[in-house]
């Protein structure tokens, strides 16, 4: 097995190993910050790994047409990386589910 393939491999795996641990990662601001950088540096490492393999004419699992499709998707990875998942209010208005609780407790009222 080429070692750029192996390469590739394992940074795609990595990064997809803390996407899936994000959730639990996020509890703590200081881990998910941590994470989602370390995500971002995979996926763009992923990304160059695969753009070389490709260039190269190596194959990934034996396809020549693979490494192109998931180079990008390893791209996005990067950008989706920083995204916040906690879904911190930016609007500091009501949300539909405090003003329908706040209309229950009035009509029981």
């Amino acid at each position: 097995m080429d070692p750029v393939e192996t390469l590739s491999q394992a940074l795609c795996a990595s990064t997809l190993l803390l996407w899936v641990l994000i959730a639990t990662l996020s509890r703590n601001d200081q881990a998910e910050n941590r994470a989602q950088w370390a995500m971002v540096i995979l996926s763009l490492s992923a990304t160059i790994s695969l753009i070389y393999l490709d260039i190269s004419g190596g194959t990934l699992w034996g396809s020549s047409y693979l490494p192109k499709p998931l180079a990008v998707l390893c791209l996005a990875f990067a950008f989706l990386a920083r995204l916040n998942i906690k879904g911190r209010s930016i609007s500091q208005g009501m949300n539909p589910h405090q003003i329908m609780k706040e209309n229950r407790d009035a009509e029981e009222e």
